[in-house]
């Protein structure tokens, strides 16, 4: 979830939650690669977000409805 957009307001939404991929190089240098409102994947700081934990069937349900939002 991101809780810190400053510097970028137009790619990132306070309180909302990102898809972050897998980027090993990016985290050393405490960076992770987020799926932004641009729908491309960009490298941004870690502290500009938190981790939310949900249970696996909430995260399905999260994932559907985002499917069908951008249809």
């Amino acid at each position: 979830m991101c809780i810190d957009n400053r510097g970028y307001e137009v790619s990132l939404e306070l309180r909302k939650l990102y898809e972050v991929l897998s980027d090993d190089d990016a985290e050393k240098h405490g960076k992770i690669r987020v799926i932004d409102e641009s729908g491309e994947d960009y490298l941004y700081p870690a502290t500009a977000f938190t981790c939310v934990s949900s249970p696996e069937n909430v995260i399905q349900c999260f994932i559907s409805a985002h499917t069908l939002h951008i249809r």
